[in-house]
């Protein structure tokens, strides 16, 4: 061993190249050295510089003391640093039947009409892609196809029935060439209530690979089949009173803590829903904690908005049941007048949920244990953690908000993110085919150029 041992020290003090071999490591050494600290700050400058868009977004939702930032600065950690997407907008008079989904039979339902209430957002998605940055006039370049129809309003003030809206959709698909192209992979519906696209009663032969915005997820507990798929599909916010979602004057300021009278809320109709049907019987049972009024939503005695959004925020938590869907507005009203929500809904999907972690700023009790255990749960949760989670609310509620894209933050742009992850560089469909030169053909050999409406559709 000893004689091993002389041979490496032999070999290592009397190299003829061993000196420069020691310099040469420690060069290296330094260097790489170096390059690890350059990185670094680099990397931390970087970061800085992306502002909104930095990946500590989702860490600072677990810290109250984090809420420094405005309540309007939101970033899509992950998403890429700028949108990079260009949107055709059909025009209404570029499609033949594309009218009668916007305005009825004889146009007589009017957009203004139909931007109010529950469904608004049909009308505010398709007005701010039209003041678009991102939105582009020559359908060869675009991405995305968007296509305006306001067929939910249009349906519940009797401009269309189901038999016309399912016969106007199919006239209309047949029109678009591009639609025909990609097999409906790049053209975008909305479908804002919580029938999703069911709306369309024959969209899953028509649009079933399009990309649907619904606030509705999961519908299997009402049909056979759901409309809303994870991988294409993007769950939006509900339509939120604007007089809430301005940046100042709101129609109600949020009250303390302290001065709010009750623990919990229950505002809405019991439709015969087990759920609410349970709360309203639990409210009887405890009104000192539970305020569950008879509301009026039409009449002389119906509650105005204010009063509504009043009731609202006179509690620490707002109840959120499902009702003949999953989805429910109450769930993003209650953001703004501060109360903590609360969702009493099994299958809700929620929005931007690669950016929002909604356990941080909400609770979901399950439906199946509606009573006074729900209602002795919420009184167990201290006063500072309730502000806590309002306070994170508060930052995060500008995605419910849909304001034009030049805001830091909402509804409208995390769509745009959102839909940015949709794109691809290639669309296959089953009725498309390409050649050698890369021209695309149909089944019968006709160059896409060449297509003529109206075209068979699958």
């Amino acid at each position: 061993m000893a004689s091993i041992s002389s041979a490496n020290k032999s070999s290592r003090f009397f190299s003829p190249h061993s000196h420069h071999n020691t310099i040469f490591t420690r060069t290296h050494q330094i260097a790489a050295l170096a390059l690890v600290v350059a990185t670094f700050f680099l990397t931390r400058l970087f970061d800085q510089s992306l502002g909104p868009c930095s990946s500590s977004y989702r860490n600072s939702l677990s810290d109250a003391n984090q809420y420094s930032a405005p309540d309007d600065v939101v970033g899509f950690a992950g998403y890429g640093t700028h949108l990079n997407l260009k949107i055709y907008v059909y025009d209404e008079d570029e499609i033949e039947g594309l009218k009668l989904l916007m305005y009825g039979r004889e146009g007589k339902i009017s957009a203004e009409a139909c931007v109010k209430g529950q469904w608004g957002t049909q009308v505010k998605i398709h007005r701010l892609l039209l003041q678009s940055a991102y939105r582009t006039k020559k359908k060869e370049e675009a991405d995305l196809f968007f296509v305006p129809s306001y067929v939910k309003c249009v349906r519940m003030m009797g401009g269309l029935n189901d038999k016309e809206i399912n016969q106007t959709y199919v006239k209309v698909l047949s029109q678009m060439p591009y639609f025909r192209l990609s097999g409906g992979r790049n053209h975008i519906f909305v479908f804002p209530s919580g029938a999703g696209a069911h709306l369309f009663k024959s969209w899953a032969t028509y649009i079933n690979r399009s990309i649907i915005l619904t606030p509705e997820g999961d519908r299997t507990d009402k049909r056979d089949t759901s409309a809303f798929n994870t991988w294409k599909d993007i769950i939006i916010p509900g339509n939120i009173d604007d007089g809430m979602t301005a940046h100042k004057a709101r129609l109600v300021d949020p009250l303390p803590l302290s001065r709010r009278k009750y623990l919990a809320n229950y505002l809405g109709r019991a439709q015969g829903k087990a759920g609410r049907l349970q709360l309203i019987d639990l409210a009887k049972q405890y009104p000192d904690k539970l305020e569950s009024p008879e509301l009026k939503f039409s009449g002389p005695d119906k509650l105005g908005r204010t009063e509504y959004f009043r009731h609202l925020g006179n509690a620490k938590f707002c109840l959120a049941p499902r009702g003949e869907s999953s989805w429910t507005l109450r769930f993003y009203e209650s953001f703004f007048v501060e109360c903590v929500p609360v969702l009493l809904s099994d299958q809700v999907e929620l929005p931007f949920q690669n950016v929002v972690d909604y356990s941080q700023i909400s609770i979901k009790w399950p439906s199946t244990r509606i009573g006074t255990q729900l209602l002795d749960y919420l009184e167990s949760i201290p006063d500072k953690t309730i502000e806590e989670m309002i306070a994170r609310g508060r930052r995060v509620r500008c995605l419910w908000v849909y304001a034009p894209e030049t805001e830091s933050c909402s509804a409208f742009s995390g769509i745009l993110w959102e839909l940015q992850k949709k794109v691809r560089k290639f669309h296959q469909s089953a009725e498309t085919f390409w050649l050698h030169n890369g021209s695309i053909v149909n089944r019968d050999l006709v160059e896409f150029s060449k297509w003529k409406p109206p075209m068979p559709l699958p």
